[in-house]
Order: C-alpha cells, then sequence, then structure tokens
C-alpha cells in the first residue's frame, strides 16, 4: 500500500513539473522596450546641419524624457559654436537645450518675461526673454516675426528650422552656459552677489545677459575683458544696461596693459548702443562711464553710416579719438560690447546740458537706473591730457 502510495505521489509531482514547464515555456517573452522618440532627433538634427547633437543623441539618457512622451523643443547651437568649445559636452548641451514641449516662435514670443523653461537634464531650466522693443508692445499687437527671443540671454537666430508636431528645432547663436542648480528657482540664484543691484527690477535679467556676454567674449578672443566683467559682476549687475569698448586680448598683450586697470573707464552705464546707435552719435556727445567725473566723447561724427564701409575705422567715427576696430561684438538684450585699437586716452570735458538733444535722439531717449531719465550732454571744449604740444 506505502509502495503503491509513493507510485501516485511521483506520478502527481512528475505532472506539476511538467505542467509548471509548459506553462514558463509557452509564456510570451515581454516585448523590447520602445525606444523613446527623442532618439528620431538624430537624422533630422543631421539633415540640418547639426553633427555634433546627432552624434550626441544616442547617448541621451533623462529622467525627465523617460517621464515624457509628448513632443520636444531642440534650442540647437551650430558645429562651428561647439567647435570654438573643446570642454564643451555635446551630450550636456544637448541635455540642456531640449525641452519639453512644443515652442514655435510665435508662442515663444507670447511668453511672458523671463519664463523658465524645464530642460531634459533634471533641475535645470532655460529662462525666456524677448526683446525690450517687443515686450513694450501690446500682446495683442505683437508679430512674431519682429521679436528678438533669447533663451539663458543667446538669441534664436534661425527659429522654427523644423516643426513637423513632434519636434521644434530653432538655431541659436551660441551656447547656453552649464545651467545652475538653481536655474529653476525665480529668486536671485546670486544673493550675495547682487545685494546692490535688488533696488532694480531687471537685475535678474540683467545678471543672465551679463552670464551670456563673459561666455561670449571668453570664445571670441577677449578673456581678460571677460574675467574683468566676472570680478565686476556686482558692480555691472546694478546697472539697467551697458556698453562696453573693449580690447581684445592679443592688443592687451601687444602693449595696451593699461586697459586692465581701467575696465570701468570703457563701460557707458545705461546705455545700450549698437554700433547704428553710436554712428548716429553727433560729434561732442558725452558718455558716461564708471568713473566718477570722467566721460568719453564723440570727438569726430560719422561720416559713413551706411554700406561695407560703415562697419569699420572708415566710417570716421572716433571715440576718444580712437576708432572703433570691430562694431557689436557681443549684443543681447542688455549689453553691447565694441572692439577698439587701443585703451582711451583720458580727455578733459567740461559739459553742459543740451536742451535741444535730451528732447529727442539716443541721448533723450536713454533711461538711467530703474528708469530715470538722464539728461543728455554735449562737450563745449576737448583738451587731451596726452596732447603735448600747444
Amino acid at each position: 500500500m506505502a509502495s503503491s502510495s509513493s507510485s501516485v505521489m511521483g506520478l502527481l509531482a512528475l505532472i506539476a513539473a511538467s505542467l509548471l514547464s509548459s506553462t514558463a515555456s509557452g509564456s510570451p517573452a515581454p516585448p523590447p522596450q520602445e525606444p523613446h522618440q527623442a532618439f528620431l532627433l538624430a537624422p533630422i538634427l543631421s539633415n540640418l546641419g547639426f553633427q555634433e547633437l546627432a552624434m550626441a543623441v544616442p547617448a541621451i539618457y533623462s529622467p525627465v524624457l523617460s517621464a515624457w512622451s509628448g513632443p520636444l523643443t531642440l534650442f540647437a547651437p551650430s558645429d562651428d559654436t561647439l567647435h570654438s568649445c573643446p570642454s564643451c559636452s555635446p551630450l550636456r548641451l544637448l541635455r540642456e537645450h531640449l525641452v519639453p514641449g512644443l515652442f514655435s516662435l510665435p508662442y515663444l514670443s507670447t511668453l511672458a518675461f523671463g519664463t523658465k523653461l524645464e530642460t531634459a537634464s533634471p533641475g535645470r531650466c532655460l529662462t525666456v526673454t524677448s526683446s525690450a522693443a517687443a515686450a513694450l508692445r501690446p500682446r495683442s499687437i505683437a508679430n512674431s516675426s519682429d521679436v528678438k527671443i533669447f533663451v539663458d540671454g543667446v538669441e534664436v537666430t534661425r527659429p522654427d528650422l523644423f516643426n513637423d508636431g513632434r519636434f521644434v528645432i530653432h538655431g541659436i547663436g551660441g551656447f547656453v552656459a552649464p545651467l545652475s542648480p538653481l536655474s529653476c528657482s525665480h529668486g536671485d540664484p546670486h544673493p550675495a552677489i547682487a545685494a546692490g543691484a535688488s533696488d532694480c527690477p531687471g537685475s535678474a535679467i540683467v545678471q543672465l545677459m551679463l552670464r551670456d556676454a563673459v561666455a561670449r567674449l571668453r570664445d571670441s578672443g577677449f578673456s581678460i575683458l571677460a574675467l574683468a566683467m566676472r570680478v565686476k559682476h556686482a558692480e555691472l549687475s546694478g546697472l539697467q544696461n551697458m556698453t562696453v569698448f573693449a580690447l581684445d586680448d592679443p592688443s592687451i598683450f601687444a602693449g595696451g596693459h593699461g586697459y586692465v586697470t581701467e575696465v570701468r573707464f570703457h563701460v557707458v552705464p545705461n546705455r545700450l548702443l549698437t554700433h547704428a546707435d553710436l554712428l548716429r552719435l553727433p560729434p561732442g556727445a558725452i558718455l558716461p562711464t564708471l568713473v566718477q567725473g570722467q566721460h568719453l566723447v564723440v570727438t569726430h561724427a560719422a561720416v559713413v553710416a551706411v554700406g561695407p564701409a560703415a562697419l569699420g575705422p572708415a566710417s570716421g567715427l572716433r571715440i576718444n579719438y580712437v576708432p572703433i576696430k570691430v562694431p557689436d561684438v557681443v549684443t543681447n538684450a542688455r549689453i553691447a560690447v565694441h572692439s577698439i585699437f587701443l585703451p582711451f586716452p583720458h580727455l578733459y570735458v567740461p559739459v553742459q546740458p543740451s536742451a535741444v538733444a535730451a528732447k529727442g535722439g539716443i541721448c533723450g531717449d536713454k533711461k538711467g537706473p530703474c528708469g530715470a531719465s538722464v539728461e543728455c550732454e554735449v562737450a563745449t571744449e576737448v583738451v587731451d591730457f596726452l596732447d603735448d604740444g600747444p
């Protein structure tokens, strides 16, 4: 009986094992995980000429993308831009320039100034700003084609290069500097540095523009000026906007050492003067500097304001007798930088308010700190301290 019972038990065990084996072998294997749609960016970027970013796409991984299956927007720096920065990681740049969501130019132009967009890099956000002229227009009549859009201070120069409803790709005129862990915060990311700037509502935007200008200057052969602007960050971030006259590194090493100690004398505070603005300045126009009581003066007004000749010394424009070497080296929403041949000499400039000039034109339109009006001044006489002759 015992033998019969153990035979039955053995048979049942054999049947159970057989059933389990057939069930395991019959269950279908889990389907392979579908790749995220971000991987489809590679051929699109390659066709558009963004080879560096295209090669980084297969290595991209992000918890943000894993939780997002919707459309994506990429603010794409060119290959030439990436080649100018050997230390930049294309993969990091791809993550920090890729945004979940569909943000075409018309939509970007409707965003509030300073809107934060979360990127594919967790906890990192891009800040969207627009040109001051566009920001002053009523939103209902704003024309997106007239609006200059900036992401962290870098201009969107080739908007809507690609838009198929799944991806929007914009070309940008540079690359965004590494984003801070506090970049998604709406507070001031550098409260200690910007303590002096907290009185002006635009200080946070000025800091973004400073970061953009410093990065672009460093990559354009103006690393000494870029370092000086970082050192003077607390003072510069308290301005509403600024115009900077710059010496490139080779010029400083070739004898322009005086520029290093007199950078503040080459900064015009609270006036954003592009090259087109400078060409319209009348002779004798006074430009204040960060050095108390010391001014720059337009010693020779431009004689050529349009065409290729207006882009260099041939324009005739001289400030403190020094011509502009390369105009608009860096321009963004708050900062304009122009290259000059040598440091500005100091001039004795008796000034008086000009009622005529203050009513209109460049000087009359400018605003001081926190929107205060700036009175235009003209030189009544100019004396060069370095002039040894009568």
